[in-house]
């Protein structure tokens, strides 16, 4: 089974032989959503959320309980 790294975590990541580019996968280590964007080598890309922008999820920031509404 061909393998290629996480760009998120830079661990392994198993990819089924058979893949083609735009398949997605995802990482067992950190959980990110993986795309197929080269096959020769496989290479893999972080998966884009639906809204075109994977790092500003609301809820991310929501964990941190700030007092101060500026933040």
């Amino acid at each position: 089974m061909p393998t290629s790294i996480c760009p998120e975590c830079s661990e392994e990541v198993y990819v089924d032989a058979e893949c083609e580019q735009g398949d997605t996968t995802h990482c067992d280590e950190c959980g990110s959503s993986l795309v197929v964007v080269g096959l020769d080598p496989i290479e893999l890309d972080l998966k884009e959320d639906s809204d075109g922008d994977e790092h500003t999820n609301r809820d991310d920031f929501e964990s941190y309980d700030f007092d101060d509404d500026r933040y």
